[in-house]
């Protein structure tokens, strides 16, 4: 930082400030402004379209269900890995072995919680945290995660304004993940291959439930 402020001699600092300061907005498209009903059915649609699958679920008391019968689905074994977060807390997991922490190398599943989702892009914004190890994310073959409904919004922007309302100006998670469908590349000959660098399935646990 000291040698490209040496390149730039002229650069005001006062103005650099005042615009992180502002958190200007980019251009939004009309398409990233839905609220409400709109909004959801824009998110559904734009994760399925990144080949992610989503079930839409009652309440959090079907998190269990909706979980179990995914790994059935896959043929996967009845265990877990499960973020440490309160609102997984109490579950009725029934034959589903859970276990807490981070993920490691042979877990073939994970859910954890999303702080919120984007609309324009069926994106899900996840923060690192103890309750929300970034290695769930990332290591489990198939990853699974909770979305309330009420807390979708349309662009980006207000995603970023969401999570500073939560943690405060001076105050952000180590790492802020986002997540647009299963882990992919076409590197090798333009053909395109799931689960190159990360989970090969994402499937969303959406909550409709109105007090999420």
């Amino acid at each position: 930082m000291a040698r490209l402020k040496a390149a730039c001699p002229h650069a005001d600092d006062g103005i650099a400030r005042d615009r992180l300061s502002r958190h200007p907005r980019n251009l939004v498209p009309r398409r990233a402004m839905p609220v409400g009903d709109d909004a959801i059915a824009l998110f559904v649609d734009m994760a399925r379209q990144a080949a992610a699958s989503v079930a839409e679920l009652k309440s959090r008391d079907d998190i269990p269900a909706a979980a179990a019968a995914f790994l059935r689905q896959h043929d996967l074994p009845e265990k877990l890995r499960l973020a440490a977060d309160a609102r997984l807390a109490g579950l009725d997991w029934g034959k589903i072995e859970t276990m807490d922490g981070p993920a490691g190398a042979d877990d073939a599943a994970a859910l954890s919680h999303a702080f919120c989702g984007i609309a324009e892009t069926g994106t899900l914004m996840m923060l690192s945290g103890p309750d929300n190890p970034v290695s769930l994310n990332f290591l489990p073959d198939n990853h699974l995660v909770v979305l309330e409904a009420d807390g979708i919004v349309g662009a980006y922007e207000d995603a970023w304004d969401r999570l500073r309302k939560k943690m405060g100006e001076s105050t952000m998670p180590r790492a802020v993940n986002w997540i647009t469908g299963p882990s992919r590349t076409a590197d090798i000959e333009q053909t395109l291959v799931l689960g190159a660098h990360g989970p090969r399935r994402l499937h969303i646990l959406l909550i409709r439930e109105q007090d999420a």
